[in-house]
């Protein structure tokens, strides 16, 4: 019986092998509102390459 070859993992946030490259910032110190568009952006890409739609957010507002 043949073994199936294992697949390889990518490393996507691996150093990248050039020292001239500026490392990227650490999440915690990007501002908010860069890491909360930056979630949306990588929502919309993974959802757009899956095929799915992507849920509409709105605004939560209590009547009173």
């Amino acid at each position: 019986m043949r073994r199936r070859p294992t697949p390889q993992q990518l490393e996507l946030f691996a150093r990248p092998c050039d020292a001239d490259l500026v490392p990227a910032p650490h999440w915690q110190t990007l501002p908010e509102e860069a890491r909360v568009t930056l979630t949306e952006l990588m929502v919309r890409l993974i959802l757009d390459h899956t095929g799915a739609q992507a849920p509409h957010l709105t605004e939560a507002r209590h009547e009173a």
